[in-house]
């Protein structure tokens, strides 16, 4: 699937609402790290670089929700593909 530019911002807030949905907190900080899931003091935390650009912070998001295990949670099928997509081929 082929995501046109102007659609990485709404899918941005799109992915970051599914991850409030299940329960993780997704931070922007800065930093010398790439970003993806981890648990800070048993919160599920999911920690981007604000400055990485938006279609890294995409992919660190979609990593992220897919070792969170988004496969019994209800998604788009869009979503779906995308999050699927952007994971294989990385």
């Amino acid at each position: 699937m082929k995501i046109k530019e102007k659609e990485f911002e709404q899918l941005m807030l799109d992915l970051r609402e599914i991850a409030n949905q299940m329960g993780a907190r997704v931070r922007f900080e800065r930093g010398d790290f790439k970003g993806g899931y981890c648990i800070i003091k048993e919160d599920k935390t999911i920690v981007i670089n604000k400055f990485s650009p938006l279609q890294k912070k995409v992919m660190i998001l979609t990593s992220a929700l897919k070792e969170l295990g988004v496969e019994d949670v209800y998604l788009t099928p869009k979503h779906r593909e995308i999050i699927n997509e952007l994971n294989d081929n990385t």
